[in-house]
């Protein structure tokens, strides 16, 4: 293994058709997704910055000492934002397995499996059909 300052904890979280690739290291605060500041990638919704943030706040660690580095892809900034949370947490009981039983206490060490169901032939949807007429 090399230096410890380039030591990082690795974590993959999942939600519907997200996925996120998540680094946590030894840092300042920074939070990098898809090499964008966090404020600017979520910037149209501040409860989603808080979403990201409830794995540290659960632990009440400070996210100052932390960097983590994103890469996420698919789905839409709600499920990108799940996928992060649960990457974090993940990989924040990568560092300290001392972690695990609060973190799954708050429910965030759980994978939400809900996906979509996809469309089927010969109808409007998923399930959604024409309207039935008797005559």
């Amino acid at each position: 293994m090399a230096d410890k300052a380039s030591h990082y904890y690795y974590a993959l979280g999942r939600r519907k058709s997200a996925t996120a690739r998540v680094r946590l290291m030894k840092g300042k605060g920074n939070v990098v997704i898809n090499n964008k500041p966090v404020a600017e990638y979520f910037a149209e919704s501040k409860l989603l910055l808080g979403e990201i943030q409830k794995p540290f706040a659960v632990l009440e660690l400070p996210l100052k000492d932390y960097d983590v580095t994103v890469v996420v892809s698919g789905g839409g900034h709600a499920g990108q934002a799940d996928a992060i949370r649960l990457g974090i947490a993940r990989a924040l009981v990568e560092k300290n397995e001392d972690y695990k039983a609060t973190l799954r206490r708050a429910e965030l060490l759980g994978r939400d499996s809900r996906e979509r169901e996809r469309k089927k032939f010969g109808l409007k949807g998923a399930r959604k059909q024409r309207q039935f007429t008797k005559r």
